[in-house]
């Protein structure tokens, strides 16, 4: 693999919440859903995205953000205009005092907001559970990542905005997957703009040691690595290896490689219907007791919980 392509993989939206918000002045919006990761795309006017701590930051045609859950923040017309609407879990929109508002503002399909020819125009797709998103990725970004039109060039936004309203069959799983590749898009331009401090894993990608034993881990991770089979095929002394890998990673090789493992399993648990046992056995793990051990123990939850979403 790539230095993003292992890394990169994680996403995989699951029925996300996707619309079309169509405002004119004017408007502000509190967004308190705790999702993971919102991505917001401007087509038409502008739009400030005013995180609670944080400087706010303008979107134009053709720019991105990406917010990173599950603070509070909030969209608005102007920076400091005070909020009329709340988005909470699952995309419920109320007022401040409760007061439904699905009803009141739904444009269309997938199309939410105050004015049918409003002057604003934004694309939103928010991922729901954390599990969609690798945590690592998450780790590496800011709280509220922006990239300016000129910053990127990105075909999908002009695609998703034409998808985002159609009512066709399979139109869940082609915007999920469109979200997807938008949010790998925005990642990999933040993480090569000059000047861009990469998160330490991305920069270990690129060494010759390091990055081959990287590589090696996420392309085989069934294989009963150890430190020391891992020094081998890299061609240094486990003891150099160990120490290179802590340094530029920021964790030993056998805690990233149960990172890793474990990642792969909850994608397995949540998109088949593979037996905890099978889905073991596949990420490298001797049988069901281990993974599930293993999963208490860095997830909190159990793997029939994961997958039942609790």
């Amino acid at each position: 693999m790539d230095a993003l392509a292992g890394l990169l993989d994680g996403p995989r939206a699951r029925g996300a919440f996707l619309l079309r918000m169509v405002m004119e002045p004017p408007w502000s919006v509190r967004i308190e859903d705790a999702a993971p990761i919102c991505v917001m795309c401007v087509t038409e006017g502008e739009a400030w995205v005013v995180p609670d701590t944080g400087a706010p930051v303008v979107l134009r045609p053709g720019d991105i953000a990406i917010v990173r859950g599950p603070r509070p923040y909030t969209v608005a017309h102007t920076p400091d205009a005070p909020p009329s609407a709340v988005i909470g879990p699952d995309g419920v929109c109320t007022t401040l005092s409760g007061e439904p508002l699905a009803d009141r503002m739904r444009l269309g399909v997938r199309t939410w907001g105050n004015a049918p020819e409003g002057g604003t125009t934004v694309l939103v797709g928010t991922y729901r559970m954390d599990g969609e998103v690798g945590r690592r990725l998450l780790d590496a970004l800011p709280e509220l990542l922006h990239l300016p039109a000129d910053a990127w060039n990105c075909p999908l936004m002009p695609f998703l905005g034409e998808e985002i309203a159609r009512d066709e069959p399979g139109q869940t799983v082609v915007l999920d997957r469109v979200l997807d590749l938008l949010l790998i898009s925005g990642v990999r331009a933040w993480f090569s703009r000059p000047g861009a401090e990469a998160p330490a894993w991305y920069r270990a990608m690129g060494d010759p040691v390091v990055g081959r034993a990287l590589r090696l881990l996420q392309d085989d991770p069934a294989h009963p690595w150890t430190v020391a089979s891992l020094a081998a095929k890299a061609g240094v002394s486990r003891a150099a290896l160990a120490r290179r890998f802590t340094e530029l990673v920021g964790e030993p090789p056998m805690a990233y490689l149960t990172g890793w493992r474990l990642a792969l399993a909850a994608d397995l648990l949540r998109e088949s219907d593979a037996t905890v046992e099978s889905v073991a056995r596949q990420v490298g793990y001797s049988g069901a007791f281990a993974l599930s051990a293993a999963f208490k123990r860095v997830r909190g939850v159990s793997p029939q919980e994961h997958r039942a979403g609790t």
